[in-house]
């Protein structure tokens, strides 16, 4: 074979490889499906002394509707991560107090959901509560809003601490004046959780996780649940006090987009 065959034959199969590769369907993406796999649990089953608040089967969110794929207000996790909350629950039950999960596993279409909400910059009506100091416009560029979500591999949850006796949070009333989430908590929505410095899904830097702004008690809350947190093998992302995924987690490559029933 001459030198410009050999070259030419390299080039075509080459070409061949990428088109093959281009036509693949992406490895990180599961199958579509209406039930969880098997590793999937609900967290009621395994700790029914968690409280869930599950936000996204509400119009109290940053969007204001209800969030597609959230079809019951309960929290999925893989069981690894579920059976590694139980374990934090644990430690914080023998303090005086309870977990509290926000949002659990997380349906693609429920991302993709976010990022169709992002893109119309009319729909502005919780900006006053969620995003008081964020253009809606840089929601993409500062990180806020993203194509893909941890919380879709089944492992990663939003959650804070809540004092015992838990009592419950009175329901958000749609149109209800709404006051900035890093207000004093006396002037914020309440919430039942001890004070964080800011609200959950507060879109702005005070809600990372070691900002100096945030001191004295408030800081004091987040370092509780953040300790608890990481002793029973969770990583927390510095840029939310809430958000925390397990270390070594099962699916880390998967995104699943099956409903929450």
């Amino acid at each position: 074979m001459s030198k410009f065959s050999a070259v030419w034959r390299v080039m075509a199969l080459s070409l061949a490889a990428l088109s093959a590769a281009l036509m693949s369907p992406p490895a990180a993406v599961a199958a579509p499906r209406s039930a969880p796999p098997a590793g999937f649990v609900a967290l009621a089953d395994v700790d029914p002394t968690i409280v869930q608040e599950m936000r996204y089967t509400t119009v109290h969110n940053f969007t204001g509707h209800r969030i597609d794929g959230y079809l019951r207000p309960r929290c999925l996790l893989t069981r690894p991560a579920a059976e590694a909350l139980r374990r934090a629950q644990r430690v914080l039950l023998r303090q005086g107090y309870t977990l509290k999960v926000y949002d659990c596993y997380r349906p693609q279409r429920a991302v993709n959901d976010f990022v169709e909400w992002a893109k119309d910059l009319r729909d502005v009506r919780m900006k006053g509560e969620f995003y008081p100091r964020v253009e809606k416009s840089r929601l993409f560029e500062d990180g806020y809003i993203a194509a893909k979500s941890g919380h879709s591999r089944g492992s990663t949850l939003d959650l804070t601490i809540v004092r015992l006796p838990a009592l419950p949070t009175r329901p958000y009333v749609p149109g209800e004046p709404l006051v900035p989430c890093f207000a004093p908590k006396a002037e914020r929505f309440p919430d039942n959780s001890v004070d964080m410095g800011t609200g959950f899904d507060c879109f702005d830097t005070l809600s990372h996780t070691l900002d100096p702004r945030v001191t004295g008690r408030q800081r004091a809350n987040r370092l509780l649940l953040k300790a608890t947190m990481e002793r029973a093998g969770f990583v927390n992302l510095p840029e939310e006090w809430w958000h925390y995924t397990l270390r070594g987690e099962p699916y880390p490559d998967t995104y699943f987009d099956f409903p929450v029933r």
